[in-house]
């Protein structure tokens, strides 16, 4: 599964003083300005220092990061779960926050379903995650509760996340209907495959499932 997080989280704005600009306000202001100028560059030299520490910081994550990655691809579960445990305590908000789900895919990784769902379930009742990460945690979370005890409410915490605009609608109406298929409801199912594999917006491998899916229920 792709990473849903992109690089574009770390973009970086670049601002320049220049030396003239200073010499024009000591000019016209003369004096009396002298104090205000002096806050200005204080102001200035604190952003300058705060924003090399906070990209001295990034990158300092994303090494970490890049690391326990390693130690995951490496089949390092226990390291790579502890470094990506220790990123989610103290790194910053986008490297915390996918290490977060990088976590919880170790314990579906190590055969551990209903704790893999439990940090999704974290993830996605936490308020202070935006909206559309909460949306993603439901939908993996989702995918290790199919076979636990609750799975008989799942319909109805993916019924907000089918509805039109929502970037993970296509997944969480495939998960209803397969929900729709255990419950019995072949109906339902039908018609929710038949959706996804007509729907061009759809990923092309959601919609080749629907069409095996429709195979399989008979049209």
């Amino acid at each position: 599964m792709a990473d849903p997080v992109e690089d574009s989280l770390f973009r970086e704005i670049e601002e320049d003083l220049r030396e003239e600009h200073w010499a024009k306000l000591w000019k016209r202001y003369g004096h009396y300005a002298a104090g205000a100028v002096l806050a200005l560059v204080l102001s200035v030299a604190g952003y300058q220092g705060w924003r090399a520490y906070d990209i001295a910081t990034r990158q300092s994550d994303g090494e970490r990061f890049a690391a326990a990655l390693t130690l995951a691809g490496d089949k390092q579960t226990q390291a790579a779960a502890e470094a990506f445990a220790g990123l989610a305590a103290d790194a910053t908000a986008g490297y915390a926050l996918l290490a977060r789900f990088q976590e919880a895919a170790l314990l579906a990784k190590r055969g551990q379903p209903a704790p893999a769902a439990a940090a999704y379930a974290d993830l996605a009742q936490d308020p202070g995650v935006d909206a559309v990460y909460r949306d993603l945690a439901v939908i993996l979370g989702a995918f290790h509760e199919l076979n636990g005890p609750g799975a008989g409410d799942l319909s109805a915490r993916l019924a907000p996340l089918t509805a039109d605009g929502n970037p993970w609608r296509h997944s969480a109406k495939e998960l209803t209907a397969v929900l729709a298929v255990r419950a019995g409801d072949r109906t339902k199912a039908r018609a929710l495959f038949t959706a996804l594999a007509t729907d061009v917006t759809a990923p092309q491998g959601i919609r080749e499932r629907a069409g095996e899916m429709l195979a399989i229920l008979g049209q």
